[in-house]
């Protein structure tokens, strides 16, 4: 896999110099709101983080008499990398498209090792659940979606209900997954069989017991009766996320799963989020017959 950690700077610089995010809060008012840095956990709360438990919510301006329905995005970066701020434009274009989003932020490693992130992200769903109508969102119509490790961390909070059950909700409130180029679908089989030095990295996130590795695998938690999936995968990407997205829609098709899985030809895996920045794709698209539906 290897991805690199700065692996997104120059798409970063261009946005900002496209539109910077510390002023971009008039450029948006026009066609949706930002509401910037809540915190989803109480400062009182165990391991509270001031910068990495914050969301940003991204409000319709138009027709505020419905509640829309809420995409929550979790960033990529190698799980030791990453910000909610670099990706504004995906807040943005889900709102100019009838849709509440909220894009996370999450703890990373070193600090923290991919079940506690994985955590963060359901205590973010579960403060979504429980405050996103006061910005216009149907708490009943809760989807994630991620790239690269956050497309990981999507599928696990889509597959594993205990995130949700140890927290005290009745149910895993969440009711669809948009999964763009997503890495760490299969960490068991991957960290077994690599042969690259550069691979070691990885035990920093996932650590070193293979039972830990299969835990943090959603293709481990495929059952039936999941919800529903979009699935994305470059033509070019990583060999290990190609592998990984093909064996988790096989695995979802076997049980009965609704799902959907497309190959983006010529596609490597840092153009699979930069297509983003525009309204017009097949992701876009897709994502509004999945959530609007």
């Amino acid at each position: 896999m290897h991805i690199r950690p700065g692996y997104l700077f120059a798409f970063v610089l261009i946005c900002l110099l496209i539109c910077r995010t510390t002023s971009s809060t008039l450029a948006l008012s026009f066609t949706s709101h930002r509401t910037r840095n809540i915190p989803y956990l109480p400062a009182t709360a165990p391991g509270f983080d001031p910068v990495r438990h914050l969301l940003d919510v991204y409000s319709p301006n138009r027709d505020k008499a419905t509640t829309k329905p809420v995409v929550v995005f979790i960033h990529g970066g190698n799980w030791n990398s990453g910000n909610k701020n670099i990706y504004w434009f995906i807040g943005r274009r889900l709102a100019k498209q009838g849709v509440v989003a909220v894009v996370i932020n999450y703890r990373l490693a070193p600090n923290v090792q991919v079940p506690a992130m994985s955590n963060d992200c359901a205590r973010a769903v579960q403060w979504i659940s429980q405050h996103i109508a006061d910005y216009g969102g149907d708490p009943n119509r809760i989807y994630v979606m991620g790239h690269s490790a956050g497309g990981g961390l999507a599928a696990l909070l889509a597959t594993d209900d205990a995130l949700f059950t140890t927290l005290g909700m009745p149910k895993n409130p969440v009711k669809g997954a948009i999964l763009d180029d997503p890495a760490g679908i299969d960490m068991y089989d991957f960290l077994k069989e690599t042969k690259n030095p550069a691979d070691k990295q990885y035990l920093v996130s996932f650590g070193t017991d293979p039972e830990g590795w299969r835990a943090a695998s959603p293709l481990f938690k495929v059952r039936a009766g999941l919800p529903p999936m979009l699935l994305f995968a470059g033509g070019e990407t990583y060999p290990s996320i190609a592998a990984g997205t093909k064996a988790f829609h096989e695995k979802l098709d076997a049980v009965g799963v609704m799902n959907k899985y497309q190959v983006l030809p010529g596609k490597k895996h840092v153009p699979m989020v930069k297509q983003l920045f525009w309204k017009h794709n097949i992701i876009y698209r897709d994502l509004l017959t999945l959530v609007k539906g």
